[in-house]
């Protein structure tokens, strides 16, 4: 039977140095209640249960709008919950969904839909939600809630690349869980370790730069002020700005002619910023005042690293 759903995975990302701190039988009582707990509150929302994948969770709802509500209100309620617990129980929750006609047979679930949402699930960092763009077309977004546009990503199988949005369900207060309430460690090369782990690897020609998560923000221009350099004409004096917002790192152009993003992993077209935003992933590149069919526009050259704590 075919039908047009929406598609849901869900992973518990670090559930494997759960097992290693807790043991089998403590660790496999917190993944079994906790996949209970998401399906429950899916169902709630109008989802249905095609299977469970060890510590993953695959749903389906026939409403994008009805969709989207549950999994903001996972997200939302889980990290009230593991803020109350000890680190080592915590089990971040990871969402992909996708859009699109399914087949359903002997009650599971095949399509283009269902392969999406799983590969975004995968690529998605720790209380993040990464979403096809045929979810959020069209769709209002939620009180405390964005859309925000990561680009073309190519799904391993896929011909076409995905275009693919971030669903920011934070409000801006509300960051208790990657608040450190005790002292940092200090590292003798680059001072104190970043505990969320992210790194930014920017480069422009000779010019290169790391930035840890509380490095950010950090603005990028022409004149000397800026945290990284960039001298062209065709750059602004402040021409972007780097942010750490929700667990990504979210590049800002503020300029006269706009930014071009690229990323390496995706076959698509460039990402054209004016006065607009994008969250950076993986690797690619970023023109700076022209497009990169102009040979001698300044280039940055850039690398995101999240942190590995499956």
């Amino acid at each position: 039977m075919a039908l047009d759903a929406t598609i849901v995975f869900t992973d518990l990302h670090g559930s494997t140095a759960v097992f290693e701190k807790l043991g089998n039988a403590r660790a496999t009582e917190a993944v079994t209640q906790l996949t209970a707990w998401i399906v429950r509150v899916s169902e709630q929302h109008g989802g249905l249960l095609i299977k469970t994948l060890g510590d993953g969770v695959m749903l389906m709802f026939r409403q994008r709008q009805a969709a989207l509500t549950a999994v903001v209100d996972l997200q939302r309620q889980h990290v009230k919950t593991i803020t109350q617990q000890p680190s080592a129980n915590h089990l971040p929750i990871r969402i992909g969904i996708a859009s699109g006609s399914v087949e359903i047979v002997d009650s599971d679930c095949f399509g283009d839909a269902v392969n999406v949402a799983s590969r975004l699930c995968d690529l998605a960092g720790p209380n993040q939600i990464w979403a096809s763009a045929s979810v959020v077309a069209g769709l209002k977004e939620l009180p405390g809630v964005s859309f925000r546009m990561l680009g073309p990503i190519s799904i391993r199988g896929r011909v076409e690349p995905c275009a693919v949005h971030q669903i920011e369900w934070r409000d801006e207060e509300s960051t208790d869980f990657v608040t450190m309430q005790a002292s940092l460690p200090v590292d003798s090369q680059m001072g104190h370790i970043d505990v969320l782990g992210c790194e930014l690897q920017l480069a422009c020609g000779e010019d290169k730069r790391v930035f840890r998560a509380f490095d950010l923000p950090a603005h990028i221009g022409r004149i000397k002020t800026m945290d990284f350099v960039v001298s062209d004409p065709r750059v602004s004096r402040t021409h972007a700005r780097l942010e750490w917002r929700n667990g990504s790192v979210v590049f800002i152009d503020a300029s006269s002619y706009g930014s071009w993003v690229r990323f390496t992993s995706a076959s698509g077209p460039d990402i054209l910023l004016r006065r607009n935003e994008c969250v950076l992933h993986g690797k690619g590149e970023i023109c700076l005042g022209a497009s990169f069919s102009d040979a001698d526009a300044p280039r940055l050259v850039f690398e995101v690293r999240m942190p590995q704590w499956r």
